[in-house]
C-alpha cells in the first residue's frame, strides 16, 4: 500500500497556500456502476486530513466496512441490488465531515449520466436549418456547498473556424447540476460568432465569496441567465460574410447560480483597425484565448486575450463582486515589445514559474510576468500545443512546445528563462505533441511528437523509435490527451472516446477502455467536453457528450487503486489548467509538481511513499 499524503513540493513554486482563496471542496463521493453485481465508490482525500485519516461507508444508512479505511479512498461494493441505494462516507479525524451521494436504480455501468436541456433548432438568414452539441465545458461550485456544477458550451452545426466566411447560429451557455437540472441558460446572440477561438470562457470564484461566477466576452444582444438583454437588442453588426468586424464589444460577469449579468464593461483589448492584427478580413483579429491567474497570489484574476500569429494583446481583469476592473494591459505592438509579436500558441499555461508567489501566463513560446511586463521571448514563433511540467526533483518548471513555422519543430525549454534545454528541428508543420509519464523505467515525463522519431525520455534521449510516427491518424501513441486513469501512478492516454495505456516492450498504445455512445468534440483534435480530478479520488473523470447529443456522461473509474492522494484541484497549476481546459485547442490537465513512479521510495512533507 502507497500512502502519497499531502503536496509533493512544487517546482520552485512560491504559493502561500494560507494566502489563496481556494474552492472549499466537500469529499467529492460519487457511486456508479461497476458491473451488474457491484458498485465502485469513491472520494476526496483532502491536504488538511490527517494521513492518519481514516474513513466508513453506509449503504442506506447502515455501515459496510468492516474496519475503518485507511488506505486508498476507493471502495467496490458488492450490491447487486436494482433498486436506488444511498451511499455516504465519513471522515474519523480531523475535519470529521461526511459526504452522500444516491445510485440511482437505473444507472449505468461505468458513468453518470447527466441529462440535457437540448436547444431547438434554428434558421440562419438563408433560410437554413441548423442544430447543438454540446461541445467544451467547464466546473465551479455556485452555492458554496462544496460540489461542483457544469458549465457547458453549446456549439451551432453551422459553427465556422476564423479561416472562412459564413453566417453562425448564436452560442449557448449552460449551467448544470450533476443530476441534469438546468440552473440557467445565456444566448451570447448573433454578434457573437461561433467557432473555437471565438468564446473562450472562464469560470471561477473571482471574488472569493465562494461562488463561483462566470466571465466570457460578450455584445449587443447577449440574453443573460434571467432574460436580460445586454446592449441593444436590435443591432446586427454581421457582415454580408458573416463576420463581424464592427460594433462594441463587451466583456461580462455573470452570476454563476442565476446566470445574471451582473458587470458589463468594454472589451480590452479592442479589434479597432484589422490590419494591425495582420490581415483585412478578421481572421487574426478575432483569436482569442482567455485564462484564469494568481496575478497577485491571492485572488484568481480573469485574463483575455487577443491575437497570436501577429500582434499579442493580454489584459488582466478583477472582480471584487462589485465592479470588474482592469488591472494592466500588455501589449506587443507597443515599443519595445516588439520581440512578443507572433509568439502566441492556440492555447496557454498558467503558473508561478518564477517562484514569486503569483503567477505567470506562458503564452506559447513568450511569457507574461504577474504584473503585466513581458518575462521573455524564444523567437520561435506560433504553435498548436503546450505543455507545462516539472523534473523529478520540483526542481523547475518546463515548457514541452510545437512549431508551427516550418522550423523550430518541438522543443523543451525552461519555464521561468525561455532557455531551449534541447529542440527537434523539422521542416514540417508540427502541429501535436504530448508530455506524460508513460514508462516507468525512465525518469521523469516521456516526450513526443510527430518529428521526435517515436517517445523520448526527459532527457531527451530515444527510447521507443516508431515508423511511420508523422501524424496523429497514424501515430502508435496517440497525442492528444491524457488521463490519469488505471490506479497505478503512470499516465494513460485518451483520443477520441478511448483511453489506452503504453507498452514499453512493444512501443505502442493498448486500449483499456472504450466510451462506447459517446463521443469527442473539436474534429481531429478529438478531445472530451472536459477531462480532470473532478470528483471522487485523486484520479481523473471524463465528461463527453452522448452520440444523440441528449445528454453527457461523465466516465469514471471502476479499477481499485492501492494509491491515496490528495485531490489535484488543490494545486494552483492544475485547478488553472481545468479552468484553462476550453480554451483555444483544448490541452489535457497538468499538475504543478512531478507525479509518478519516481515517487516511490521518497519522503516529502512528512510523508514516505513505499
Amino acid at each position: 500500500m502507497v500512502f502519497l499524503s499531502g503536496l509533493t513540493g512544487y517546482a520552485q513554486s512560491g504559493y502561500d497556500f494560507s494566502k489563496i482563496k481556494m474552492e472549499k471542496l466537500d469529499r467529492g463521493l460519487v457511486a456508479v456502476r461497476a458491473s451488474s453485481d457491484s458498485v465502485a465508490l469513491s472520494w476526496r482525500y483532502l491536504s488538511s486530513d490527517p494521513t492518519n485519516q481514516a474513513f466508513d461507508l453506509y449503504r442506506d444508512g447502515k455501515r459496510i466496512n468492516k474496519k475503518p479505511l485507511t488506505r486508498a479512498t476507493f471502495y467496490k461494493d458488492c450490491c447487486g441490488c436494482g433498486r436506488e441505494v444511498a451511499y455516504e462516507v465519513r471522515a474519523l479525524k480531523g475535519r470529521k465531515d461526511s459526504g452522500c451521494c444516491t445510485l440511482l436504480a437505473d444507472a449505468p455501468v461505468g458513468y453518470l449520466d447527466i441529462p440535457l436541456d437540448v436547444p431547438a433548432r434554428g434558421v440562419d438568414v438563408f433560410g437554413r436549418e441548423y442544430t447543438y452539441s454540446p461541445n467544451d465545458a467547464s466546473v465551479g461550485d455556485v452555492d458554496g456547498d462544496g460540489q461542483y456544477e457544469i458549465f457547458l458550451k453549446w456549439e451551432p452545426s453551422n459553427a465556422h473556424d476564423n479561416a472562412h466566411d459564413g453566417f453562425t447560429g448564436p452560442v449557448l451557455i449552460d449551467c448544470y447540476r450533476l443530476d441534469g437540472s438546468l440552473l440557467w441558460r445565456i444566448d451570447l446572440g448573433h454578434n457573437i460568432r461561433a467557432g473555437a477561438h471565438y468564446t473562450q470562457f472562464l469560470v471561477a470564484d473571482f471574488d472569493g465569496d465562494g461562488h463561483a461566477e462566470l466571465i466570457c466576452k460578450t455584445a449587443d444582444g447577449t440574453i443573460d441567465g434571467t432574460g436580460r438583454v445586454i446592449g441593444d437588442y436590435r443591432a446586427d453588426f454581421r457582415s454580408i460574410r458573416g463576420r463581424i468586424i464592427a460594433g462594441p464589444e463587451y466583456l461580462t460577469v455573470f452570476n454563476g447560480l442565476t446566470g445574471e449579468a451582473m458587470a458589463t464593461v468594454p472589451y480590452i483589448p479592442p479589434r479597432g483597425e484589422l490590419k494591425d492584427w495582420g490581415d483585412s478580413y478578421a481572421n487574426r483579429s478575432e483569436r482569442y484565448l482567455a485564462a484564469t491567474a494568481y496575478l497577485d497570489g491571492v485572488h484568481p484574476s480573469a485574463v483575455m486575450c487577443r491575437g497570436y500569429y501577429t500582434r499579442s494583446v493580454l489584459a488582466a481583469y478583477d472582480w471584487d463582486g462589485r465592479e470588474l476592473k482592469s488591472r494592466w494591459v500588455f501589449d506587443s505592438a507597443l515599443p519595445g515589445l516588439e520581440g512578443y509579436s507572433g509568439q502566441g500558441n492556440h492555447n496557454l499555461r498558467v503558473a508561478d514559474v518564477d517562484g514569486d508567489g503569483c503567477d505567470e501566463i506562458l503564452y506559447g513560446q513568450m511569457a507574461v510576468n504577474n504584473d503585466g511586463t513581458g518575462l521573455y521571448t524564444t523567437g520561435m514563433r506560433h504553435g498548436d500545443a503546450m505543455h507545462i511540467l516539472s523534473d523529478p526533483d520540483n526542481r523547475n518548471f518546463y515548457i514541452w512546445g510545437c512549431h508551427e513555422n516550418r522550423r523550430d519543430g518541438t522543443s523543451l525549454r525552461d519555464a521561468a528563462t525561455g532557455k531551449v534545454i534541447f529542440q527537434f528541428p523539422s521542416k514540417l508543420d508540427i502541429g501535436r505533441c504530448m508530455a506524460a509519464d508513460i514508462d516507468s523505467a525512465h525518469p521523469g515525463v516521456e516526450l513526443w511528437s510527430p518529428n521526435t522519431g517515436g517517445v523520448r525520455a526527459f532527457d531527451g534521449s530515444l527510447i521507443s523509435p516508431s515508423m511511420g510516427f508523422i501524424g496523429p491518424a497514424r501515430a502508435p501513441v496517440p497525442v492528444n490527451m491524457a488521463v490519469w486513469w488505471d490506479g497505478d501512478l503512470l499516465r494513460e492516454l485518451l483520443d477520441r472516446n478511448v483511453v489506452s495505456k503504453y507498452n514499453p516492450s512493444t512501443g505502442k498504445c493498448e486500449p483499456i477502455v472504450e466510451f462506447k455512445g459517446a463521443v469527442s468534440n473539436n474534429g481531429t483534435k478529438a478531445t472530451p467536453c472536459l477531462q480532470g480530478d473532478i470528483l471522487g479520488d485523486w484520479r481523473e473523470e471524463v465528461l463527453m457528450r452522448s452520440a444523440d447529443n441528449a445528454s453527457l456522461r461523465l466516465y469514471v473509474s471502476t479499477i481499485p487503486t492501492s494509491y491515496r492522494f490528495h485531490t489535484f484541484l488543490e494545486d494552483p497549476v492544475y485547478r488553472h489548467s481545468i479552468a484553462n481546459q476550453n480554451v483555444g485547442y483544448n490541452q489535457p490537465t497538468q499538475p504543478g509538481f512531478y507525479f509518478g513512479p519516481d515517487l516511490k521510495g521518497r519522503k516529502f512533507r512528512g510523508s514516505y511513499v513505499d
